[in-house]
């Protein structure tokens, strides 16, 4: 992996906080600085999952290319900056990060014995380019009756607050009673391996055309 890190031809800005999200993208083999958004997530809202997961990433990229001065971006190497967000999705509704113990234990009570799924997005934009690519991953999980004892330690560990719908099937609480996972185990935690890399590859292959549908320009 370290051949990787010295050889990676563009810089990556992680918009995220999530240890989820920066323990995969280190496994990955890069080094990267993070930038937080610190946007009203609740303030957006959507009715559809694959369209809320989507419009979040945009803003939460909107917002800290405010942050930046994008002319310093532009005659050296590319920089792209990765953002990305998960929903859970569990008989029909949409649940993201639970607001307190109640709601906590609601949404894993009724994960047990059942499924859910999961839709992620993930945004990359090339800060030297202008250009943005967008793209959708989709997962299920299947679950074991899960004891209320379980559950309750869980939310006394309060880690269930800081991810979409309570669900960390990486904790050793949770994954005990994984039944199945249809998806990638990445994409549940919160970013997609193979659609990072995919994107990577796409934004920077891209030349900047203007300011088009599939990428933005950026003053």
């Amino acid at each position: 992996m370290a051949a990787m890190l010295s050889a990676s031809p563009f810089k990556i800005i992680l918009g995220s906080q999530s240890v989820a999200r920066r323990n995969i993208l280190t496994k990955m083999g890069y080094e990267f600085t993070t930038m937080t958004a610190d946007i009203d997530e609740k303030g957006i809202r959507r009715e559809k999952p694959e369209e809320l997961v989507m419009v979040l990433a945009e803003a939460k990229a909107d917002a800290i290319l405010s942050k930046l001065k994008i002319m310093d971006y532009k005659d050296s190497d590319p920089t792209l900056l990765l953002t990305s967000d998960i929903v859970v999705v569990h008989d029909g509704v949409i649940r993201e990060k639970p607001s307190n113990k109640e709601e906590a234990r609601c949404f894993l009570r009724g994960y047990s014995g059942g499924h859910v799924s999961t839709v992620g997005s993930v945004l990359v934009t090339n800060l030297k380019t202008g250009f943005r690519k967008g793209a959708l991953d989709k997962a299920e999980v299947y679950f074991h009756e899960i004891p209320d004892e379980t559950i309750e330690k869980l939310i006394d560990d309060g880690v269930v607050f800081n991810v979409a719908g309570g669900l960390l099937i990486e904790h050793p609480l949770t994954r005990t009673f994984v039944d199945r996972v249809e998806g990638d185990i990445d994409s549940i935690m919160g970013l997609s391996k193979e659609l990072t890399e995919k994107l990577f590859h796409e934004v920077l292959s891209l030349q900047y055309i203007g300011n088009q549908s599939n990428g933005i320009q950026l003053s």
